[in-house]
């Protein structure tokens, strides 16, 4: 019951389960969605999300955050006509634009800031060139606002994720983490701007509750291993 997006190779760029379209089917797309835990007050409002792959992340931010304008920016057509014909990617509006470009290129050049920027932008070879290079985590940096959070989704199967996260604290002055990798060998890094996160352990899991409540996803268990870790999180 689930559709597998990939490029002409054995990486998996991205899932869906026909009968819950708006759900996160693979277990690092949930995690993507754990800065939801660390702000407040109708965050976020503006969403940046380089790489559109099966669109999981659009459908869900575009069910359950609809006060949220999306831009998504894809450097393949075909991988947003393959969105359209098989992933049930939302019809373009106020609230979803997308933009064909490269993203490095596009956030370098952009002139406004965003709330949330997810990045999960891979080749068919699952290269992420320029996406996870010290420049574009800077032009991230500089384009967050004063709540921003960047969410970046890695593989560590080759190269680990050290290299990644040290080039992420090093724009982010420092304010990076790595959330525990995934059963499936992504590990997703978090960084933040502007006002500091700081969540006691038990809030955490509250809102990780509340969350589960609210949308059906699942970011306790998440929660739990990372209020393990201390007993406050800061970013």
């Amino acid at each position: 019951g689930v559709r597998y997006l990939h490029f002409g190779s054995r990486w998996i760029q991205g899932a869906m389960r026909i009968a819950r379209p708006y759900s996160l089917e693979l277990e690092y797309t949930r995690d993507m969605m754990f800065p939801l835990l660390l702000r407040r007050g109708g965050w976020p409002r503006s969403v940046l999300l380089v790489g559109l792959g099966a669109a999981s992340l659009t459908r869900f931010l575009y069910r359950h955050r609809p006060r949220a304008a999306q831009t998504v920016v894809e450097i393949e057509p075909a991988v947003i006509a393959a969105a359209q014909h098989h992933f049930k990617l939302p019809e373009e509006s106020p609230r979803l634009r997308i933009t064909i470009a490269d993203a490095s290129d596009y956030l370098a050049a952009a002139d406004r800031d965003f709330d949330l920027i997810l990045v999960d932008g891979y080749d068919a070879k699952g290269r992420t060139g320029m996406l996870d290079a010290l420049p574009f985590y800077c032009n991230a940096q500089a384009h967050l606002t004063p709540q921003g959070v960047l969410a970046a989704n890695l593989l560590t199967r080759n190269h680990g994720y050290r290299g990644s996260l040290e080039r992420l604290r090093a724009a982010f002055e420092g304010r990076a983490v790595a959330l525990p990798v995934c059963a499936s060998g992504n590990v997703v890094l978090l960084a933040a701007a502007g006002e500091a996160v700081e969540v006691g352990a038990p809030e955490l899991l509250a809102r990780a509750r509340a969350l589960k409540r609210e949308t059906k996803l699942d970011l306790i268990a998440t929660a739990r291993k990372v209020a393990e870790r201390a007993e406050v999180f800061r970013l």
